[in-house]
């Protein structure tokens, strides 16, 4: 397809900004010219001040993260989904990167035509998304910052990290080299790990944040959540995230987020009371549901793991029977027990009796966050 001059320009920037490592040669092809051509139309943006250069880590050209998208033409149904996303998650701090696009639907907006304007008023107003809440609003936010920055620009990250198995425990290191020590020399408080961590995917899952990567003590990939990392360092050391990686091959079969070193084909009986709740509702990819004349269902998957799933059946208390595997059964059958024997008559006197004491104040985590220069100078381009 052949293009005017200034479609031509403006489909650069839209390429550049879009993918990463696009070089003249690749820039000539998507545009149907020459790669001479092609370093006329680069040198030709720069002179206008868009503020395009060569990046030698991608092989190819990038454009300033500030700097404006071309205008886009959306249809009503493109422009209410866009903003009802922004606007109605915008409101809940649950989600970072929600101040930036905040910004960018009241931009997207202004810009569209009035009648799509005046529609979206009408019926934006009486949509609402919402996410349940977990920790306080900035609590992950420069944890989550400094790991995207990380994830762009391939480098890894020196941690402290609070594991929730550990917080009655002493400190640990789980060596990679550096003597159990952070980077101001203090050795790990109770509780906490010390490591090199290579960030490879960032995504927020039910109430939080959290990142895979490869976890240099562990020796494997580990899924960490953001808001128990007690300190983080940008280090300049490289590494690659492997083409084959991708959250669901490495979740697999879990319930939720653990996945288990073994698959067990879990079989649920439901009486009819709650039948249509759970045959309802997606839970998990293998589910399968057989309907019976008395109104009740069997509840059949396949799940890497039991850590999870026994606690959704304890959830729906005496509506669910486990048929199998056996030890799922057990499982629930012994913390159903223990849940029960909290309630017995001395035990509940007892209870009773601490309830009424004033509650302490819940734990709170100061996060440090250590910038190395390259990136507060891309940290500070980009606000």
């Amino acid at each position: 397809m052949k293009y005017s001059r200034i479609h031509r320009l403006l489909r650069v920037i839209t390429l550049i900004q879009s993918q990463r490592g696009l070089n003249a040669r690749s820039l000539a092809e998507a545009c149907g010219t020459t790669v001479r051509t092609a370093y006329r139309d680069l040198e030709m943006l720069a002179a206008a001040g868009v503020p395009c250069h060569f990046d030698k880590e991608t092989g190819g050209y990038r454009i300033r993260g500030d700097f404006f998208m071309p205008p886009v033409e959306l249809t009503l149904e493109e422009s209410l989904a866009v903003l009802c996303l922004a606007e109605r998650l915008g409101e809940d701090d649950q989600i970072p990167f929600m101040a930036p696009a905040l910004r960018a639907a009241a931009k997207l907006r202004g810009r569209l035509p009035g009648a799509i304007r005046e529609s979206l008023e009408t019926v934006s107003p009486h949509m609402e998304i919402r996410l349940a809440r977990s920790m306080p609003p900035d609590a992950a936010r420069d944890v989550y910052q400094t790991v995207r920055v990380a994830i762009a620009r391939r480098r890894a990250l020196r941690c402290s990290y609070e594991a929730a198995h550990g917080r009655r425990g002493g400190g640990q290191h789980v060596g990679d080299g550096h003597a159990g020590r952070d980077a101001d020399g203090k050795l790990p408080a109770a509780g906490e790990e010390i490591f090199t961590f290579k960030p490879y995917c960032l995504f927020f899952s039910k109430r939080a944040w959290y990142v895979i990567g490869h976890h240099s003590g562990r020796g494997e990939l580990r899924c960490l959540k953001l808001n128990r990392f007690t300190r983080l360092e940008q280090t300049n050391v490289p590494y690659a995230i492997p083409d084959d990686f991708s959250l669901d091959s490495y979740l697999g079969k879990a319930w939720r987020m653990i996945r288990g070193d073994r698959v067990y084909r879990v079989e649920l009986e439901f009486d009819a009371e709650f039948a249509e709740t759970v045959a309802d509702t997606h839970w998990h990819d293998t589910q399968e549901i057989e309907e019976r004349e008395d109104g009740s269902i069997v509840f059949r998957c396949e799940v890497a793991g039991l850590d999870e799933i026994v606690w959704w059946v304890l959830s729906m208390g005496p509506h669910c029977v486990v048929r199998r595997p056996r030890e799922l059964a057990e499982r629930v059958h012994r913390l159903a027990r223990q849940t029960a024997d909290r309630y017995g008559p001395a035990r509940g006197a007892a209870q009773m009796a601490r309830g009424r004491q004033p509650l302490r104040a819940g734990r709170s985590r100061r996060i440090v966050v250590t910038h190395s220069t390259a990136h507060a100078q891309e940290f500070s381009s980009r606000h």
